[in-house]
This record gives C-alpha cells, sequence and structure tokens, in this order.
C-alpha cells in the first residue's frame, strides 16, 4: 500500500456534550496526521459503527428519545453520510452492532436489555427492515455490577455460520446459529466468574479468538471449533502492570492482520496493551504498554496500511495516534491533541 495514501474513517460518539453525532476524519499518512475532522450526520449517541465490506453503507446504535435500536447511512464519496432509515424499539439503545460479507444481515448487542437482535438489510440500497430475532439472556454473576444480563458483543464467526455474543453481566460466550437470521444458541463458553467478558477479534487463521474483559483486565486466548461454533480457553493474560491496583474496565481489542499482535485497551490504567503472538500455539507474551494521553480509552483501530493506530479518550475528549513498528508492535506517539467530543468508537473505510 503507497505510503502517501489518505484514508477515511468515522468516529461514533455520545452526544450527551458538544457532540453532534458520528464525526468523519482523514489520516494523512505522509505527514501522520489526523485532519478534517467534521460531523458526518446528527444521530443521539452512536456510540459504536459499524461499515459494510463494499464501504457503501454504515450502521450505527442509535437513540431516540426513550427508544433505542439502529440507524442505517449511504456512504458519500466526500466522507458524509445519507440517511437511510432506523429500526427503534422502547427501551435502551444497544452498544454493539455489526455486518455481515453479504450485508444482508445486522446484528446488535444491547447492555441495559441483556439481549442480541438480528436484522434483516436489503443489500442494493442499505435498508434496515425490523427486528427479525432476538435472543435474552437471564442470570448474573458475582460482580456488583453482574446483578443482570449485559449483552456487550455480537458478531460474526469468520465463516459466517454464527453469531458469537458476548454477556458480560453472566460470563458467558454465546454461539447462535443463524437460520435465515434466526438466533438459535448453539454453544455455550463459560469463562471465569466475575471476570466480565467484553469484546472479541478472531485470529486470520480463523481458528483462534482473543476475548477481552472488562472487570479482570484480561485476554482470553480461545481455540474456536467451525463445526459446532464452540470456544475452548487456552490461556488468560493480565492486561495490567503487576503494581497497578487502582480501578481499570478493559475495553477493546484488536489484532494485526498478520496476526502476530494483539492490542488491548486499558481504562484506568489509560494504556494499550501490546501482546505478541506465538506463531505455534497462538498464546499470548506481554509486549509494552503505551499511555492513550488521556483518560478512558474506549476504542481504539489500526489504519488500513497498519503503520498507524488511532485512540478514542471519552472522557477527556481527545484522540490520540501513532506510528506502528510492524516488526515489533510497538507504538510511537505522533499526535495527541485531536479533539472529538466524547469520542467512544473509531472505524476506517475498507480499502
Amino acid at each position: 500500500m503507497a505510503a502517501n495514501e489518505k484514508f477515511t474513517g468515522y468516529f461514533g460518539t455520545y452526544t450527551k456534550g458538544d457532540s453532534e453525532g458520528i464525526y468523519s476524519f482523514t489520516l494523512d499518512e505522509t505527514n501522520g496526521k489526523i485532519i478534517d475532522v467534521k460531523a458526518a450526520a446528527a444521530l443521539e449517541n452512536p456510540t459504536y459503527l459499524t461499515i459494510s465490506e463494499d464501504n457503501r453503507f454504515l450502521y450505527a446504535v442509535a437513540k431516540e428519545g426513550g427508544t433505542g435500536g439502529v440507524a442505517g447511512f449511504s456512504i458519500k464519496d466526500s466522507g458524509q453520510l445519507s440517511f437511510i432509515n432506523t429500526q427503534l424499539s422502547a427501551g435502551a439503545s444497544p452498544c454493539h452492532v455489526s455486518v455481515n460479507k453479504e450485508n444482508n444481515l445486522l446484528l446488535s448487542a444491547n447492555y441495559h436489555k441483556g439481549s442480541a437482535d438480528s436484522y434483516l438489510l436489503n443489500p442494493e440500497d442499505g435498508n434496515i427492515e425490523a427486528v427479525l430475532s432476538s435472543a435474552v439472556h437471564e442470570g448474573s454473576g458475582p460482580d456488583e455490577r453482574q446483578e443482570k444480563a449485559h449483552t456487550h458483543y455480537a458478531g460474526f464467526t469468520p465463516d459466517g455460520k454464527y453469531a458469537a455474543v458476548i454477556d458480560l453481566g453472566i460470563d458467558q460466550l454465546i454461539t447462535y446459529s443463524l437460520d435465515n437470521g434466526q438466533l438459535i444458541e448453539k454453544s455455550v463458553l463459560d469463562v471465569a466468574p466475575g471476570s466480565g467478558p467484553r469484546h472479541l477479534v478472531f485470529h486470520p487463521n480463523n481458528k483462534i479468538a482473543y476475548l477481552m474483559t472488562e472487570f479482570s483486565s484480561e485476554v482470553l486466548v480461545l481455540k474456536y471449533n467451525s463445526e459446532d461454533g464452540s470456544f475452548e480457553q487456552l490461556q488468560a493474560i493480565t492486561t495490567l502492570p503487576a503494581d497497578f491496583t487502582e480501578n481499570n474496565q478493559g475495553s477493546a481489542i484488536h489484532i494485526s492482520s498478520d496476526g502476530k499482535f494483539v492490542y488491548a485497551a486499558n481504562r484506568g490504567h489509560d494504556s494499550i496493551a501490546i501482546f505478541q503472538v506465538n506463531s505455534e500455539s497462538f498464546k499470548l507474551s506481554f509486549v509494552a504498554h503505551t499511555s492513550t494521553e488521556g483518560n478512558w480509552p474506549r476504542d481504539f483501530v489500526l489504519d488500513p496500511s497498519e503503520k498507524f493506530l488511532i485512540a478514542t479518550n471519552q472522557n477527556s475528549s481527545n484522540v490520540a495516534l501513532y506510528s506502528r513498528n510492524q516488526e515489533t508492535g510497538k507504538l510511537t506517539l505522533l499526535q495527541s491533541d485531536v479533539k472529538v467530543p466524547d469520542p467512544v468508537c473509531v472505524k476506517f473505510l475498507n480499502y
């Protein structure tokens, strides 16, 4: 990929303060800078975003008064977003949304309702149809924040056969088959009680996954069986220094496309933890911590060239940009004064 590329991306935000909704930006690789941050679409609390593989559509979680759900936009050549439609229902909005490769099925996870929902999409115009299927979780955990189910992630397995759904409130990773978009429970992985599982990312070999826990601040290495959708835990490794004893909540997790490095964000320690992947066992070894230069890093992303990493600091309303050494995985700060109000999610177009 040419070094002088400019890449377009989007920030999802909370609109409780100065934010208008979804913001677009450009990463100027030549100069190593984030530029042209501007409002791309007005929407209430679009905290999580996903982009269709063909870059035609962007989907976001959405809130409108006492209702919540998902919103769809078409992506213009200018980077601006054109509203398509919403599907909303009474109650809190979801916290996570994902789209399959065919752009005909959308998944959302609702933290407050403890549920995962599926929606049919029109792959031609991006229109979202009403909720097709809903899986509601029951139970609780030992942590005071686990008084009930709190679904935090709903994504597709790499083979597209299953929905992998993570529930922070009941310490489970639940696999659902997708029979015409219907969520049918297939397999359950119980993780350590009180660990609070949050987000998941798959290794490029599609046989290993890495799960970030929020409460115990760990990365769990999982073996994925595509035959039955089951997961098996192989390792748990902390994302924190041994001497850190203050409050921390794990947030996002991502992996480099060569499968060599896993990155995980710490809210409280306010850092990105870097891990190297063993090429045979796929277990992790710690490399370094890098400060996110702000407060409460909710998300981060590798740019399309993977020469850079962008982290969003929710509580300090700033975004940090780093160059990434592709041999060592380590990060070098380039910019930390990019202002984005209450940033949560960050995504790039697919290149």
